[in-house]
């Protein structure tokens, strides 16, 4: 079964995607929403690729460095053996600040014998729209293209450059080097300065993820979302990207094939909490920073998602020319949503800054800013509460009156309340409160559906949601209440299938849908465990960890009958609630598991 078996590289200004046996299929330099320079995940016969090529008698594993997002893939033949290390370099400045150049680095390690292979280096800038074509210089292999747009690579390697452009058979009697970069490099590298920029990086991630907390339960799969939700946010703005790749289809076939390498408020929001949960604060600050930049205006609406370098209009495109994941048509660059109104981004933004001000002790940088948000919101959802939006799930035709967005109105309003009472703004609480009590009664008396027995999608629908489950997470309703319980037995009950969720059953602007939306399972898993069913919560988490490929990681949707991952890779998303879940459950007591098996 084909799956999506890769690894993540990236510094916080791009990513790349290298498969299990070594390949680069995917990488946009200068920056993660840049044009791509290999593409072969999305057209496996004009995408371009980097490979690394040895006889068949070669077994070839991978692995993390472990706490470090250096790829490490070995091949050996029991004679032979030799390890590539995959990196973009990203370690901290004397002055402050980072290093993160456009640059993969691939550092070729011999562990025995004399191993042979070839390289078979195949770039193809600018989506592979026009034909690259490489030379041999001096000291470097340049590619340019020719298509409407000039674009260059740049490679460096102590190996044999005619070698390695005419995929020539090369003999590693030593460790080397080969290193892509989309800048020409004033100076040469040298295996001696690679080493270093190794080392280098090496250290910033074993440092970083020191300063992770540590849970007695599922430690490694946190750490290994935890530095995957590093590796997809952006340095330079401190926007927070949804998923690394464009276009790789929810459904194999089907139309269900967006772009990702963009910041949705949602999604980035999200993220955030999770990540200064676990004692990165600095990323929250970046986070919360790009966030004030976005509102100059007291009354300026927020948009559901922004371009990393905070672009307003992110226009749709296809690039009909690309084949498409498994020839999943079509390929989209841009994302037409972005236009969209969801009025849950507000709740779940107000979280966050919420969080914030607990975390800082009413300490925090651009307190003021920050206070200036948090009443803008409350102005714009007073004033759009009662209006039918998009939704999470981004419906493209129909508005209605989804339920999770008026609970995250409420989120908006009862977070704000709170950040009130921190900053003893007195006379704001007593104004918000009746706001947040009326968007209450309204979700209690139009979202609850008596013959469903449950909350149900929108107002007056008999469709269920997992979305809505998240309604005890932000604290509308209490665990134990019975119309909670309810719910999430009558979304087991009809989203389930095998362990896996459904975001919802009913059609949408594509049809049904058929895959099962990985975080989804995350926040029933949540839910269960909530509700004191604690070890049928175990057995699914435990179930859905066995879903993840090789590395740990997971995309945004899994296949219900193969199992195999799909949808944008990897997916902000759902290593967020990957984290979410695992913490809760490490959590639990021996106690509680006793009294949990006597229930359950």
């Amino acid at each position: 079964m084909t799956n999506l078996n890769y690894g993540i590289i990236g510094n916080c200004r791009s990513a790349a995607l290298i498969s299990e046996t070594g390949a680069i299929e995917w990488c946009c330099l200068p920056e993660f929403d840049s044009s791509s320079v290999f593409g072969k995940i999305l057209d496996a016969e004009i995408g371009g690729s980097f490979e690394i090529r040895c006889s068949d008698d070669y077994k070839i594993t991978q692995k993390y460095l472990e706490n470090t997002s250096i790829l490490v893939t070995t091949f050996n033949n029991g004679t032979d053996a030799f390890e590539i290390n995959d990196f973009m370099p990203r370690y901290r400045k004397d002055k402050g600040g980072y290093v993160i150049p456009p640059e993969i680095i691939r550092y070729f390690k011999k562990i025995s014998g004399s191993p042979v292979f070839k390289v078979i280096y195949d770039p193809k800038l600018e989506y592979a729209s026009g034909q690259t074509v490489s030379y041999v210089k001096e000291d470097h292999i340049i590619s340019v293209s020719n298509s409407t747009k000039f674009d260059s690579l740049f490679m460096y390697s102590n190996f044999d450059l005619t070698a390695i452009k005419e995929s020539n058979e090369i003999t590693l009697e030593q460790d080397g080097y080969i290193l892509l970069a989309y800048n020409e490099k004033i100076f040469t590298p040298t295996q001696t300065k690679i080493n270093l920029e190794f080392e280098r990086t090496k250290t910033y991630w074993l440092g970083w993820a020191d300063k992770t907390t540590e849970y007695r339960k599922f430690n490694k799969q946190i750490m290994r979302s935890a530095i995957t939700l590093k590796l997809l946010s952006y340095e330079k703005t401190g926007a927070v990207l949804a998923a690394a790749t464009t276009s790789l289809p929810e459904t194999l076939g089907e139309v269900r094939n967006w772009d990702y390498r963009f910041c949705w408020i949602r999604d980035a929001s999200m993220v955030v909490k999770v990540v200064s949960g676990l004692g990165h604060k600095k990323m929250a600050k970046n986070y919360l920073q790009f966030i004030i930049d976005l509102v100059p205006d007291k009354d300026e609406k927020l948009q559901i998602m922004y371009g990393i370098n905070k672009e307003k209009t992110l226009t749709e495109e296809t690039l009909d020319h690309l084949s498409g994941y498994m020839g999943s048509k079509p390929v989209r660059i841009g994302n037409a949503a972005y236009s969209q109104r969801q009025n849950d981004i507000y709740g779940i933004l107000m979280d966050v800054i919420h969080q914030q001000l607990i975390t800082f002790n009413n300490d925090t940088e651009n307190g003021e800013e920050l206070w200036n948000i948090t009443q803008g919101i409350v102005w714009v959802v007073a004033k759009h509460w009662q209006e039918p939006d998009k939704g999470i799930w981004e419906f493209r035709t129909e508005e209605r009156h989804f339920t999770f967005s008026k609970i995250l109105c409420w989120t908006a309003v009862d977070k704000a309340i709170k950040v009130a009472k921190i900053l003893g703004k007195k006379s704001k609480v007593e104004k918000w409160e009746p706001l947040a009590e009326a968007i209450k009664n309204d979700i209690m008396e139009h979202a609850w559906n008596d013959s469903v027995q449950a909350f149900t999608q929108s107002y007056g629908s008999y469709d269920l949601d997992t979305s809505v489950l998240l309604m005890e997470n932000y604290g509308f309703i209490e665990a134990k209440d019975p119309k909670y319980i309810a719910t999430v037995k009558a979304i087991e009950r009809d989203l389930s299938n095998d362990g896996l969720l459904y975001r919802y059953k009913n059609k949408d602007d594509f049809g049904h849908p058929s895959s099962s939306f990985t975080i989804c399972t995350f926040w029933f898993i949540n839910s269960l465990y909530k509700i004191g069913e604690t070890k049928k919560a175990e057995k699914l988490f435990e179930q859905l960890l066995s879903y993840s490929n090789h590395l740990g990681l997971f995309s945004e949707d899994i296949d219900f009958k193969t199992k195999r991952l799909l949808g944008n890779f990897p997916q902000a998303y759902s290593h967020l609630a990957l984290i979410e879940t695992a913490i809760n459950l490490s959590n639990i007591t021996e106690e509680e598991e006793v009294l949990g098996a006597i229930k359950n």
